[in-house]
């Protein structure tokens, strides 16, 4: 089993940043990638972006492309760097593992969640 502890969310006005972590713990060798993804109310949870284990190979929604950056160190932290915010981004941040090769796009692909973090962007 993998645990994953998200921070790092909070209240930002529009064009702020706000990064935040995922820290992964318990069976961290079978992880295969990391993703972020997001829920707004009333919405389904979508894609956000994701890097590969291996080789940092990244993964990004158009939505987000040149505003936020994902990276990973170490000891088993990936991260969300998010730049220029707006109101639109306002939801609740997951990270998840995946723990095989395929699409990197789909909740369906990850296995473990987190438990999120709220990121409110204020216009």
């Amino acid at each position: 089993q993998v645990q994953l502890v998200e921070s790092g969310g909070g209240l930002v006005q529009a064009g702020g940043s706000l990064r935040l972590s995922c820290a992964a713990s318990g069976r961290t060798f079978s992880i295969y990638a990391m993703g972020w993804f997001r829920q707004a109310p009333g919405k389904e949870r979508e894609f956000v972006a994701a890097i590969s284990w291996s080789n940092g190979n990244t993964f990004y929604a158009d939505s987000v492309k040149g505003r936020f950056t994902i990276s990973r160190d170490n000891k088993n932290t990936v991260y969300l760097q998010m730049n220029s915010l707006k109101p639109e981004d306002t939801a609740v941040y997951y990270c998840a593992d995946k723990d095989y090769s395929g699409s990197y796009y789909f909740t369906k692909e990850y296995h473990y969640w987190g438990q999120g973090t709220q990121v409110t962007v204020s216009s």
